[in-house]
């Protein structure tokens, strides 16, 4: 039976007794099988590190390393590797202790030839198995892309239809949902399937833009408007003309600034700051917030007339929580980028791993997993991620859970309280804290001046600017 390279089982024998290793070597010799020997058990685990086998077949008593020693050494860097222990001398507890660690059999020299042909062969099964169902996971990934978005729950899958539908027709967009969903993303979907897809892609970030400055930021103004308008400048919305604005927070905007909006979005009118002349633009507007803007309305923090202005059309997207059946796309995406990024030849990520990462909550959504990724791809020295590469924030799971005293606290609120714990567990260095979350350090500023949750965390003495 021919096989290619790709589909051949590696397998590693590891004895200090020569006639065994040959005897394993003659067993298991095949066209689809290569078989590495070592007789000394420190030279094997190099050799473990080097080949990458399916299956390692060691002996359980050598000198200088014991079998079990060798398993916890090699699940350590490796924990997708199957691991068989032989012995000489069969003992009940040293069998259950070789299980709980995580070989895979416990088999007794001299070794049943047929028993171990049979498992060689349904490991070959699971090989060609587990490589057509990377195959298949590529043509899904690949099938699964939409502009600059990955997804293929049913939440998702809507979220592409609106896009397709609004993106030839829309003046403006209202785009909603937590921070780190991909409200950008999906801004640039709408701009890139437009009839200005050849125009300009503006983005403001209003939450950046400083009050003072914020008019001639978004407008533009004349020289000698005020002290240091040195010279005529043009706003985001000129820059925009002919293209797309993204407003990104636009419900930070004050209220002045959010009549002057409304202009524009009725009458393709600005006038820059100092200048009493009225300039046409043509551009379309896609507003985006995390914020609840109908309980800010009703506040009185956000004018109603603009608010149906911009929700004439509105695309919500999803918490990555309410379509985690994505995230095996997304482990698949970040770490193929990831590794292409690093220079590393990462290529997956294990089950322990991955359950680890279902069960997480996500407050920080599809921003926080793809900083998690980045980290874990830098940070492992094998080819696959596992649960020790993770932050310890999501390997100590309690410490993300929503508490009793949490359960009725605003979405605002729980972000706060979620962004003090990450900063506890990066042991108060911000920097890290605001890589984890996947926001910027004056957010972290922010978030930190309006929580009282932690007064301890946030104290100066607590925290360092810089990565140790």
């Amino acid at each position: 039976m021919s096989a290619s390279a790709n589909s051949a089982l590696r397998v590693v024998a590891i004895d200090d007794d020569e006639q065994h290793l040959k005897f394993i070597a003659t067993a298991l010799s095949r066209e689809n099988v290569a078989v590495s020997t070592s007789g000394n058990p420190r030279d094997g685990l190099e050799l473990i590190r080097k080949e990458h086998p399916h299956l390692v077949l060691s002996d359980l008593m050598m000198p200088g390393m014991s079998g079990i020693e060798l398993l916890e050494r090699v699940l350590e860097f490796d924990p997708g590797t199957e691991i068989v222990l032989l012995t000489g001398q069969y003992s009940t507890e040293s069998a259950v202790e070789a299980i709980q660690k995580g070989a895979a059999d416990y088999l007794t020299k001299p070794v049943d030839l047929e028993k171990l042909q049979q498992r060689v062969e349904s490991l070959l099964l699971e090989v060609r198995k587990g490589q057509r169902c990377l195959q298949l996971e590529d043509e899904l990934l690949e099938n699964s892309q939409f502009a600059a978005m990955v997804g293929h729950s049913p939440a998702m899958l809507e979220v592409f239809h609106r896009i397709r539908r609004v993106a030839p027709h829309f003046r403006s967009v209202l785009v909603t949902g937590e921070t780190g969903v991909g409200k950008e993303l999906a801004a640039q979907a709408l701009h890139q399937l437009s009839p200005v897809a050849t125009g300009p892609f503006v983005t403001c970030n209003c939450s950046a833009v400083v009050e003072t400055l914020a008019e001639s930021e978004l407008f533009g103004h004349v020289k000698g408007a005020f002290t240091g308008a040195v010279q005529d400048r043009i706003g985001v919305f000129e820059a925009a003309n002919g293209g797309t604005i993204l407003l990104d927070e636009v419900g930070e905007l004050s209220l002045p600034l959010q009549a002057k909006l409304l202009r524009v979005l009725q009458n393709q009118e600005i006038q820059r700051v100092g200048s009493p002349a009225v300039r046409r633009v043509d551009i379309r507007v896609i507003a985006a917030t995390h914020r609840d803007l109908q309980s800010m309305v009703k506040d009185g923090r956000f004018r109603e007339d603009l608010f149906y202005r911009l929700s004439t059309v509105h695309i919500k997207l999803p918490s990555l929580a309410q379509r985690k059946e994505d995230l095996p796309l997304f482990e698949r995406h970040f770490i193929r980028r990831f590794a292409e990024q690093y220079r590393k030849p990462v290529c997956g990520i294990t089950r322990r791993a991955q359950a680890l990462l279902a069960r997480y909550t996500w407050p920080g959504n599809v921003r926080e997993l793809e900083n998690v990724l980045g980290s874990a791809c830098m940070m492992t020295e094998s080819e696959t991620i596992d649960v020790a590469d993770l932050p310890e924030y999501i390997r100590e799971r309690k410490t993300i859970e929503v508490r009793d005293d949490e359960a009725f606290l605003t979405l605002e609120q729980v972000e706060k309280a979620h962004t003090v714990r990450v900063l506890e567990s990066a042991g108060g260095n911000k920097v890290r804290a605001a890589e984890l979350l996947g926001i910027s350090r004056a957010k972290l500023y922010r978030l930190l001046e309006e929580s009282s949750l932690s007064e301890a965390a946030t104290a100066p003495g607590n925290l360092r600017e810089e990565p140790d």
